[in-house]
């Protein structure tokens, strides 16, 4: 889809639907609604004085011009109370509204920036918001299904200013919200991937493919390159699988004085292996690659738009299976730094790679280090499906990554990593044993992680109740969510002083 960002009237507008906006409890409205308004001889004023429109917040009225305009429809949305509104709020309208222009058979489309005007919103920020709220709205995944004779995608909208002078800001808020939209959805695609289309090998060229076109370095190792550095941790996740698995470096060099390391939890499907998991539900497993999916994309993003801070990521990817060869319950594993993991239940595969894949990027010394998995059901049970969950050693770190969700419109929360919950993980057999039982399962699993990553100032992203979604609500659609592929983007430009 294209969107773009032109000079002009909203009113003159040639295209299938124009968009305007109302905030709820005004009666006569002004702006370009006004403008709007009166070219329909006051038709909005109408259906506002008949109740038929009432800027409730997510409200989709359309109207038919009847030849008035050179659109042939209106659609009016709903903005909600003026001291509510928020750059959120703008996203959420914005997807909403791409997809009632889909539901309406609309090909093309105009609107005004949503929050610019009356509203008080930077129109940079707007534009930026509204674009990301656009494609995440109409994000589908079909690949896979036959294609619908009768199927009509909104390919166009144009996002129109009438004063010249806030264009070039319109225009950088488009540019950019793209560039984080189409990231967000490419993570989507991942994840949504069933896991005989996405094995590691398939993650690894997809990684591979996406580096080539965003100008990122790319290295993919194999299993000998694992045993030479000692991956016992990963290895033992993989044993029972007959894909072989990944260990995926992408590298950005974007200059500044800071290095920031990621890694992505990269479990291309997760049966529990041994202590396998129940059979209901398990399909949704193909999503366990949504923290490597998230930090691919990233790094996709962060190439595109090139913060001044160099920044290393790696995925330990392959399946979780319970072959002849698989990791057995009791059995005790070596990381690459030389700790032991007692493996109590090989169902908790996810901390042992990515204690290699943390031991690997924190021998590269980076000044700040993020993981993101989806690693335990325990933080849905704390947070439901509305805030990723986050742990770790600083909290200055910690202070960042919030302004960087709260900027993208995603939602985190810590949790304490008090030297308390280490006893949970105390083994009688090795440094360590892989789960800590059912209380704080979230804290335990991460204070299994802090082993891995010294002085090195770290959060753990726990995203596994904000992975997927079965219901269309604002810009989340089923499936995979692509959270928190903006966050880290926000992140990134933060740790190099110059916030998006």
């Amino acid at each position: 889809m294209e969107i773009r960002a032109e000079q002009g009237d909203i009113v003159q507008q040639k295209v299938d639907a124009i968009i305007v906006n109302l905030f709820e409890g005004v009666e006569s409205p002004g702006g370009a609604t006004g403008a709007v308004d009166q070219a329909l001889d006051g038709a909005i004023s109408q259906v506002i004085k008949d109740g038929g429109c009432r800027g409730k917040d997510g409200e989709f009225t359309l109207i038919h011009t009847l030849g008035k305009l050179p659109a042939p429809r209106v659609v009016v949305a709903g903005l909600g109370k003026q001291e509510d509104f928020t750059l959120d709020k703008v996203r959420n309208i914005a997807a909403g509204a791409a997809r009632f222009l889909r539901t309406a058979r609309c090909v093309s489309g105009a609107t005004i920036t949503h929050g610019a005007g009356i509203g008080g919103l930077d129109p940079r920020d707007c534009a930026q918001a509204l674009t990301e709220g656009t494609l995440l709205g109409l994000y589908t995944f079909d690949r896979h299904k036959k294609p619908k004779d009768d199927a009509v995608e909104l390919e166009q909208l144009t996002v129109v200013e009438s004063d010249d002078s806030r264009l070039d800001a319109v225009r950088r808020g488009v540019d950019r919200g793209t560039v984080l939209g189409e990231a967000a959805n490419f993570a989507r695609d991942l994840a949504n991937e069933p896991g005989n289309k996405l094995t590691p090998t398939d993650l690894a060229e997809r990684a591979r493919a996406m580096a080539s076109d965003a100008g990122l370095e790319c290295e993919v190792y194999d299993q000998p390159w694992m045993e030479e550095q000692g991956m016992g941790a990963l290895l033992s996740v993989a044993a029972g699988s007959q894909q072989p698995p990944k260990f995926i470096v992408l590298r950005y060099h974007g200059g500044g004085s800071s290095h920031l390391g990621f890694v992505g939890k990269g479990i291309t499907f997760d049966t529990g292996g041994i202590s396998i998991k129940p059979a209901a539900g398990m399909e949704h497993m193909k999503g366990d690659m949504s923290g490597a999916a998230a930090v691919i994309a990233a790094m996709g993003a962060i190439a595109r738009l090139k913060p001044e801070i160099d920044v290393t990521m790696c995925v330990p990817a392959t399946e979780n299976m319970p072959g002849g060869n698989a990791t057995k319950p009791g059995d005790v594993v070596t990381a690459m730094t030389g700790k032991t993991i007692e493996v109590i239940n090989t169902d908790a595969e996810g901390r042992l790679i990515l204690s290699d894949g943390l031991g690997y990027v924190n021998a590269l010394k980076p000044d700040a280090l993020v993981d993101v998995a989806t690693l335990t059901g325990a933080i849905s049970i704390a947070l439901g499906d509305v805030a990723m969950g986050a742990m770790g050693n600083s909290d200055a770190l910690y202070d960042r990554l919030q302004r960087a969700a709260e900027a993208a419109g995603e939602k985190v929360w810590q949790l304490p990593m008090y030297d308390e919950y280490k006893e949970q993980i105390k083994s009688n057999v090795a440094d360590m044993k892989n789960t800590g039982g059912r209380n704080a399962g979230s804290i335990t699993a991460a204070m299994l992680l802090q082993e891995f990553v010294d002085d090195t100032p770290w959060i753990h992203i726990d995203m596994a109740g904000v992975d997927v979604y079965d219901k269309v609500k604002g810009t989340t659609v089923k499936g995979a969510s692509g959270i928190p592929v903006r966050t880290l983007v926000h992140l990134a430009f933060i740790l190099a002083d110059d916030p998006l």
